[in-house]
């Protein structure tokens, strides 16, 4: 998905929405104005905006900032992006330079090295759902590049990330995330803030990456292995899902009851049987 305007059916300034880009296009200046205030931009923040569209969030994003980069895949956006920002006196700095860098690429491939040269990154965007989870996870390869990441998804994945131990939501995705950042869902926006409208409700979500992960880097790859096999299934018991990997022995020695079933263990205690499983099945 995209951040533009549309004054026609998924249509503005002769750009009509791709369906291979995952775009929609918000229209809702409230939402707009609601989002910019969730992210709070200061002017010297190292800003990234992810899929910025025909720029209806990157021209109110920009307003208070030095400079902005935006990553945009489609090409034939840019040029009317550029446009449009040229237009906007908020996206010069005093010397009548742009205070926008666009770099054209996918952003499952962004590499944030070069871009926090100059400080830790602060990341925005309305992520396109079919590559959403994969990003998320591209991005928090590099967390110790980024202070927090504000971004519009789809309301569904929203709630399995921000989901707490128990909850019907609660899973892998949950764990996996939380277990090297803190999530909070901010608010709900419906479909008819956009144009075309999804046909999904879609979600704020802010994830900053905690400074300390929760999961050492040598533990992991086993903890990401178990989490994967517990929720397998997820009427199956831990015991069940884990049978062909570790003994129930295991599962005890770490604190858990093996009839549990994967959603009702906190990420906490799967650390404790990834490093039980370790120091007993090296």
């Amino acid at each position: 998905m995209s951040y533009v305007d549309s004054n026609t059916s998924g249509i503005q300034d002769g750009h009509r929405a791709r369906k291979r880009f995952g775009q929609n296009f918000l229209t809702d200046e409230a939402v707009i104005a609601r989002i910019v205030s969730a992210i709070s931009p200061r002017a010297t923040d190292c800003m990234i905006e992810i899929g910025p569209g025909l720029g209806a969030l990157t021209c109110q994003l920009i307003q208070p900032l030095d400079h902005l980069t935006v990553v945009e895949l489609d090409r034939d956006i840019i040029p009317k992006l550029q446009e449009r920002c040229a237009l906007q006196k908020t996206a010069q700095n005093r010397a009548g330079q742009s205070k926008l860098s666009i770099l054209s690429q996918d952003a499952l491939h962004l590499d944030l090295t070069p871009l926090a040269e100059a400080g830790p990154l602060r990341i925005a965007g309305n992520l396109p759902y079919n590559i959403a989870t994969p990003l998320i996870f591209h991005l928090l390869e590099q967390a110790m590049r980024i202070t927090d990441m504000t971004f519009m998804l789809q309301k569904e994945v929203a709630e399995r990330i921000a989901a707490p131990p128990g909850s019907r939501d609660y899973g892998r995705l949950s764990i996996m995330v939380q277990a090297v950042a803190q999530v909070e869902l901010l608010f709900i926006v419906p479909p008819g803030a956009f144009n075309p409208p999804p046909k999904v409700d879609s979600a704020i979500v802010q994830i900053t990456p905690l400074l300390q992960p929760r999961v050492t880097a040598a533990l992991r790859p086993l903890f990401t292995e178990l989490v994967g096999l517990a929720f397998a299934h997820r009427r199956k018991t831990l015991q069940n899902n884990l049978k062909h990997r570790l003994p129930a022995s295991t599962i005890i020695e770490a604190g858990l009851e093996p009839g549990t079933r994967a959603e009702q263990i906190s990420i906490d205690e799967f650390i404790v049987l990834a490093e039980v499983t370790q120091r007993l099945h090296p």
